[in-house]
């Protein structure tokens, strides 16, 4: 799609030089094409970037000193079912499958347990922090303690435990490395203080969120950066996890709490969430809002509210299938009213463009929200062209399914709700063919009862499938606009108004924000103008796979603007209709379950999608569907390449990504080596001991998968965040006298002559062997603190109109 040749999208709905006025009060200058790509938005100098990780947390722990299953025990819930099953209210089943949830658990191992240790455990400052945050209103204290905080306590031995989730033990655990250390230098507590805002507790896993806000710099490798920054923050959350164990006395009483990336609910979790009521499940896993959060009860109950509309939205999807025609019975199998998709994690990358910052914040700039808002819809509507690039490439979430798994209401998740009618029964036609379920050339899917369907499993040899990113389809990830209510027309109010529909529909709740694949972070209410790309699930390296995927995304990102600057695409190019919407989804979704092709109706009124067509290889007309294109998902991906590669050679030099676009078609050509998929199922597929995803059980591969994370892989993100941290003590050391004095001072108290690097050293070995004392890990501490204290004094997102995000609000509200 040769600018040069591209008169046929010239067309304009609204007029060229008010665009132009527009870009030009944002700062973009047109007096040549070389100085109008050095002044977009999100190109050379503009780019500032944040990010926000949701973790996995689990106790390891015999059953009589965990949390979790001593809760269940001792619950009203365990009560009412044993003595409704002793009356014969209850079949004796239900009761046996909790009773043997419960014991059988060989690795001892329970996903989001909270934690009980005594309230003696805290320092004085980490106690007042407790209080604080027990506050019904922080910012009203007179309001006096939440009407919940009795959960929080529990008496034993004559002594007060304090119960907590591990999302909030991690900032007690901060605040008390603060309150036991009495001669900290004040930048160090500080930084300490300013920390604990960045762990959140307002879902099922823990979150954290950007401790700075990172420039990304060409010479520095761009996203790189970013990559960086979340490995330091994921390795001080490693040790903040290890100081609890100790200074609380976890490990003492039978339990080990441990945080780490992964991106699906646990497998046990599930089969729990089967064997207990909706309100119960909410009881044990939906997050109290103790941090992050003025009044934590009022956003507990949005938690719920999340929780309950999801579930709704998942049943409803039942009713949508049959009406597309993929349910043609009665005989289905329904969802449960519980649903777990909250307990997914991924990352969420933002990107910030200091020069729409900056014009937005000057009245006299000529760019204006209205602005922002009509730019920043069309930047999303041509980015989601371009995300089948990252699906699998840079992160993933593989998943077995078995074949009694593959029930429509089940398999497909929440895709009813994200594409239309047509496209869905592509999708499912596809994936039934690539999953092999057939008998004798015959389509069959499970018919309902488990054990019909793990006969028929057997007899036939029907093993199901390997998705490489399950996660895309278990968690609700963006809504498809009705008719009358487009998200992203570039109007103001239009996510208002979609959520109205969409609640008169039952699907979705209008207290909460819409979801998006790349979401706008508007001026007004983020600080920043800039994208949150949500698409992301599990990075197997930092470096290499997230801060590629930050490369491209503000690669992505910037061509989109040239486009709109040259006048080259506008918002007639892609029309508002939930049939475009989906058609434009379609190869994101695929990608996610690994089709090799997907459908485009020959007359779309989508002409950028058709652009993309002409230069992609092996596009013929279907046999099957009469007046649609065969795609092959491969061929229009390289096509996105060479479509980038011709019209943002400006831009990849200005941001110096030549070697991130020749690593982009590495991943292209060698999809089974070198994407993040390929690596983690490898990774996967060791800790099983099968060759092949197919070769393994399903949900054998799922626990190896669960293990893979929790052992093989958080090792190796500590260490390439050591490695980070290293860099970072070995130029701290170079700089000795000409560090800021701050820093000077905090490194002159912690080292007492000694080198960084070599304190470095010492606490890398203890941690990455599990086995750091108390003395150690606190010094090793205190240097990650000094360190980032020395980012954000040297970094320059200190410089006036950068985005910050000290605020939670800032990266995180709106989900």
């Amino acid at each position: 799609m040769a600018l040069h040749c591209m008169d046929d999208l010239r067309k304009q709905v609204r007029p060229r030089d008010m665009v132009k006025q527009a870009l030009a009060g944002a700062g973009v200058s047109f007096d040549s094409y070389e100085s109008m790509a050095a002044t977009l938005p999100f190109s050379k100098g503009d780019v500032t970037s944040g990010s926000e990780s949701e973790l996995q947390a689990v106790v390891v722990g015999d059953r009589e000193q965990v949390d979790l299953p001593q809760v269940i025990e001792q619950s009203n819930y365990f009560a009412n079912i044993v003595r409704r099953a002793a009356s014969g209210e209850t079949p004796r089943k239900v009761i046996a499958e909790l009773e043997h949830f419960l014991a059988d658990n060989p690795p001892r191992v329970w996903e989001n347990s909270w934690v009980r240790f005594p309230v003696r455990c805290l320092s004085p400052f980490a106690r007042q922090v407790l209080e604080q945050d027990l506050l019904a209103d922080k910012r009203n204290p007179a309001a006096g303690p939440r009407s919940d905080v009795g959960r929080f306590y529990r008496e034993q031995a004559g002594e007060t435990l304090l119960r907590v989730p591990l999302s909030y033990l991690i900032k007690l655990a901060l605040a008390d490395l603060l309150g036991s250390q009495d001669l900290l230098p004040p930048s160090v507590r500080q930084t300490g203080v300013r920390l604990m805002n960045h762990y959140l507790n307002d879902n099922t896993s823990p979150e954290t969120f950007s401790f700075n806000v990172v420039s990304l710099r060409p010479e520095q490798g761009l996203g790189r950066a970013i990559a960086r920054e979340t490995a330091l923050r994921f390795l001080f959350t490693q040790m903040l996890v290890t100081y609890a164990n100790q200074a609380f006395g976890l490990q003492e009483s039978g339990q080990q709490a441990m945080v780490y990336f992964a991106p699906h609910p646990p497998i046990r979790q599930k089969e729990l969430n089967d064997l207990v009521s909706d309100s119960f499940y909410r009881e044990l896993f939906m997050s109290p809002c103790l941090s992050g959060w003025d009044q934590g009860e009022s956003k507990h109950r949005y938690m719920q509210l999340c929780h309950q509309v999801l579930s709704r939205s998942q049943l409803n999807g039942v009713a949508k299938l049959r009406e597309a025609g993929i349910i043609t019975t009665n005989l289905v199998v329904l969802p449960n009213v519980s649903n777990v998709s909250l307990a997914n994690n991924g990352t969420h990358i933002s990107i910030g463009s200091r020069r729409l910052s900056q014009a937005l914040a000057d009245p006299t700039s000529g760019f204006t929200p209205y602005h922002e808002k009509m730019f920043g819809d069309l930047a999303i509507k041509i980015s989601e062209h371009f995300l089948p690039l990252f699906v699998g490439t840079y992160s993933a979430a593989p998943l077995r399914l078995s074949f009694t798994d593959f029930h429509p209401e089940k398999a497909l998740g929440f895709l009813p709700h994200e594409l239309d009618y047509t496209h869905l029964r592509m999708l499912w036609r596809r994936w039934k063919k690539k999953a092999s379920l057939s008998v004798c050339g015959q389509p069959v899917t499970p018919f309902g009862p488990a054990w019909l369907d793990s006969l028929a499993s057997g007899l036939f040899g029907l093993k199901g499938d390997f998705v490489p990113d399950y996660r895309l389809l278990d968690y609700l990830v963006c809504l498809l606009s009705t008719d009358r209510s487009p998200s992203l027309n570039g109007e103001i109010g239009n996510s208002d108004r979609l959520r109205r529909d969409l609640a008169e529909m039952g699907v979705f709740d209008e207290q909460m924000s819409v979801y998006l694949l790349y979401k706008q972070r508007e001026y007004a209410r983020m600080g920043f103008s800039g994208f949150e790309g949500r698409h992301y699930s599990l990075f197997e390296s930092f470096a290499e796979d997230m801060g590629r995927a930050t490369d491209l995304q503000t690669l992505v990102t910037a061509l989109a603007f040239k486009f709109m600057a040259l006048g080259s695409v506008s918002h007639a190019h892609i029309p508002d209709t939930p049939s475009t919407e989906s058609e434009r989804r379609q190869p994101f979704f695929g990608a996610a379950i690994d089709l090799p092709t997907f459908f485009v109706h020959k007359d779309s009124g989508n002409r950028f999608l058709r652009e993309i067509l002409r230069r992609t290889a092996g596009v013929r007309p279907s046999r099957r569907y009469p007046g649609y294109l065969r795609v092959e998902l491969q061929a229009y991906r390289k096509a996105l390449l060479a479509l980038i590669r011709e019209n943002a050679a400006d831009l990849i030099e200005l941001l110096n990504l030549e070697d991130t676009v020749s690593d982009l078609e590495r991943r292209l050509d060698s999809p089974q080596h070198a994407t993040a998929a390929a690596r983690l199922t490898n990774g996967i597929l060791r800790e099983c001991g099968a060759s092949a995803p197919l070769d393994a059980r399903a949900r054998d591969f799922n626990l190896a998968a669960e293990n893979y994370y929790r052992g093989t892989l958080r090792q190796r993100h500590m260490e390439e965040a050591f490695d980070f941290l290293a860099d970072s003590c070995r130029q701290m050391d170079r700089e000795g006298e000409g560090l800021p004095e701050p820093v000077r001072v905090a490194l002159r108290h912690l080292l007492r002559g000694a080198s960084a690097e070599a304190l470095l050293e010492q606490g890398r070995e203890a941690m990455l062997g599990e086995h750091p004392d108390r003395e150690t890990l606190q010094r090793l501490m205190n240097l990650f603190l000094i360190t980032v204290h020395h980012d954000e004094l040297t970094d320059n997102h200190t410089e006036q109109g950068e985005a910050r995000y000290d605020d939670a609000a800032s990266i995180h509200r709106a989900g």
